[in-house]
Parts: C-alpha cells; structure tokens; sequence
C-alpha cells in the first residue's frame, strides 16, 4: 500500500493516488486479476454496470486476504437507467453483484445530454445515497456546463469526476475547474496509447535519468498533478510496478514536459461528453 498523500474532495472523502481498472476483467480470470491486486495493495476498485463484470470483481474481492472495511469499490450508472426508478434499480443490481451491503463511491458514466436526464440520474444517486445504498457519488466525462447544471438543481456537488486524461489529452482546464471546486479528478485510460505514448522519447528520457519504466513515469505525472490514475493491470507484477510509481517524485520539468505532449485532438477514440451516447 502506497503511503503517497490521498487526495481529498470538498466534503472530506479520500482517494489514493491509484486505483486499480478493471474494463475487460471477467470471469475466474478476472477475479483472480482483482484479488492480487488487492493483495499487491490496492485500495480503489473500479468497476461498472456496462463492464459486466461487476460479479467478478465481488467474487475477487471476497477472495482477497485484505479487510473489506480498507476498500473503496466503485461502480457507474449505466445511460439507460438515467430515470429515477431505473437508476435506483441499477444500483440495488450493482450492489448485489459486488456482493456490498453499500457501494463505497457510485458514478453516473456519462452524462448523454442529448437525452438530457443526466439530472434526474443525479437525483437519484442523491437519494442512494440517503437510503444507505452507496456512501459517496460523483459523476465520469462530465463537462463543466454538466457538473454546473446538476450543482444547482440538487444543491449536492460531485466528489469525483472520472474523465480521459494521459499525455495525449491533459485536460488542464477541466483539471484547474475540479481543482477550484474540490472535485476529485480521476484518470481513466491513464496510459493512452500506451505502446505509442510509453515510447515517446520524451517519456523514455525521464524514465532512463530516474532508473523507472516509462509506464511508472505517466502514472507519476498523473500523481504530480493531483489525478487519481486508474490503470488496468492483470499480473502481481505490473500491478506492483504501477503501485511503485506513487513513490516517484518527477521535477516540474517533467511534468510540464510531458504535459506539452497533449494534442487538441487527443481523445482515443473520439468520445466527446458534449455529443457521446453510451447505454
């Protein structure tokens, strides 16, 4: 377990600079991938209704040597359970699946604007929350007009906002925006590209002069700039490796100089929250 600084929400709430990802993990498999790294030393978990995998990451879970009480196990809202009954619905799955009495930090995935009932999801997390379903919500690709818009409806602010970000897109604005509203910025896909990005001579520079794996300087940058990464990583091996690299301290140099690797265009796979449908 890292002893790296937590980050902290505008209501108190705590993460560790890592979570572990676990998009495609399924089955016995998968389990096993959520059990060690547990065991390596992983306290966040993510997960989500779409991943279909929920069931494997309890079943890892309860597998683990580790007491339950020291995780932090996430899961996501699914676009087409964005109405009231639909969502509360969705979570009492979510929460059966994992195999909880309560989902420690529940997300609504995307906001799908065009659908436009991104705001009664949200209302809906609040009153999760109040029936002792999850403890802590927040949200994933929302833009600052969503984060905005849900704000003043409810009165309730998001703890986490889970969006892309990795050398190729830092989002410095939306990370400045989170920051000034002590919204918890998470990272997935925090790597990119990773076989393009991990070889960028500007990223094998810094790991070569600090004796670290190109992998385990992007997961350092992430923790510079006060970003939860959520890499995915199956083995005991590279599940330590990323763990490691919340130890790493990069020179602002560094960050800065990875950070000018972004692009305007630098989303993977084109998904913009203002348009993306996801259900």
């Amino acid at each position: 377990m890292s002893d790296a600084s937590p980050f902290i929400a505008h209501n108190g709430f705590t993460l560790p600079v890592q979570g572990l990802g676990t998009y495609g993990f399924r089955g016995e498999a998968g389990a096993d991938a959520v059990r060690s790294g547990i065991e390596s030393g992983y306290r966040l978990i993510d997960s989500a209704f779409n991943y279909e995998n929920e069931g494997a990451v309890g079943w890892g879970i309860s597998g683990a040597a580790v007491d339950r009480a020291e995780l932090i196990v996430t899961s996501k809202l699914a676009g087409r359970h964005h109405g009231r009954e639909k969502a509360l619905d969705a979570i009492e799955e979510s929460r059966f699946r994992l195999g909880a009495e309560a989902i420690d930090l529940f997300l609504i995935h995307w906001p799908l604007p065009r659908q436009d009932s991104y705001v009664e999801a949200w209302q809906a997390l609040i009153e999760a929350r109040e029936r002792g379903l999850v403890h802590q919500i927040g949200v994933s690709n929302f833009l600052p007009e969503h984060l905005e818009r849900i704000e003043d409806a409810t009165g309730v602010r998001p703890v986490v906002n889970q969006i892309e970000l990795h050398p190729r897109y830092p989002q410095e604005e939306a990370l400045a925006y989170h920051r000034a509203r002590g919204i918890i910025t998470e990272a997935w896909s925090p790597l990119g590209r990773a076989g393009e990005v991990l070889e960028d001579p500007v990223i094998t520079t810094i790991a070569a002069a600090r004796g670290i794996t190109p992998a385990q300087t992007v997961l350092a940058w992430h923790a510079a700039r006060g970003v939860v990464a959520i890499p995915k990583a199956a083995s005991a091996e590279h599940q330590a490796q990323n763990l490691a690299a919340a130890q790493v301290r990069l020179s602002r140099d560094d960050v800065d100089a990875i950070t000018a690797l972004g692009e305007s265009d630098g989303r993977l796979w084109g998904a913009d929250p203002a348009t993306h449908e996801e259900f």
